[in-house]
């Protein structure tokens, strides 16, 4: 017979389902134990402010019940308080465009965390980091997804080029694209199915990965679309199947 525990973490909401007549399963990207799904009891039996702070986008700090070592048990832990740190939807949510950019971020996290209860320290920081700048409405949101989705790749090993050939390293920039070969290539690195994107397209992507606000927010919007094209393609390359929300954003 395992033991039971109490423990605390904070995260972010990534979506919620429903279970039985009152109850909802969290799913919620810790800091500290990766991704978690847990039941809240009694959340949509009436409009508490626990219930309200375990909406997606919540940045909350929650504590869990669980029977058996933290998360290793028969049954999902339980929520059992919550105290909110940043409530991050509301103001993505009362705008479309910074919703469906916010769905998508939430969606490619969870994808990114595969496996539940594995800590993912950079993925969780890089979600909070995305939402913030999300919710401040500093940037275009289709900007700040695509930087998302960029430092999402390279969080996970699959860091695109947009510069330096991806097969021979020749330094840039190089004329040619391809998913499958990493990014940038050479001419003689050349491979079927590449791509001539326009140089202003990768330098806005090279701009959305490194952090370099002024040149992203400077682009042009035939370049951001284009940038937009080739970051959809090369992730979904890299996850072999597309993120359903992805097809909901907003393009300007």
């Amino acid at each position: 017979m395992g033991g039971m525990s109490l423990f605390r973490d904070d995260g972010i909401v990534l979506r919620t389902q429903k279970l039985g007549e009152a109850d909802r399963i969290i799913t919620l990207l810790t800091r500290g134990h990766g991704r978690v799904r847990a039941v809240a009891r009694g959340v949509r039996r009436t409009k508490s402010k626990f219930g309200a702070r375990l909406e997606p986008f919540s940045h909350v700090d929650v504590q869990f019940f669980a029977r058996g070592s933290a998360l290793v048990g028969r049954g999902l832990p339980l929520c059992t308080q919550t105290e909110s740190i940043a409530p991050y939807g509301r103001s993505i949510v009362a705008d479309y465009a910074r919703y469906t950019a916010g769905t998508a971020m939430l969606e490619t996290a969870e994808r990114f965390t595969d496996h539940e209860g594995e800590p993912n320290v950079q993925q969780y920081l890089l979600l909070v980091g995305g939402l913030r700048t999300l919710a401040a409405g500093e940037h275009a949101p289709g900007l700040v997804l695509d930087a998302f989705l960029l430092r999402s790749l390279a969080v996970g090993g699959y860091a695109p080029s947009f510069a330096d050939c991806a097969r021979c390293g020749l330094p840039g920039p190089n004329r040619f694209f391809s998913v499958a070969a990493g990014g940038s290539i050479c001419v003689d690195c050349r491979v079927p199915g590449s791509v001539v994107p326009s140089p202003e397209a990768l330098l806005l992507l090279g701009a959305l990965l490194t952090g370099d606000w002024e040149t992203a927010d400077a682009a042009e919007a035939r370049h951001v679309r284009e940038g937009s094209g080739l970051v959809s393609a090369y992730l979904h390359w890299h996850l072999e199947r597309g993120l359903r929300s992805l097809r909901f954003v907003h393009k300007a």
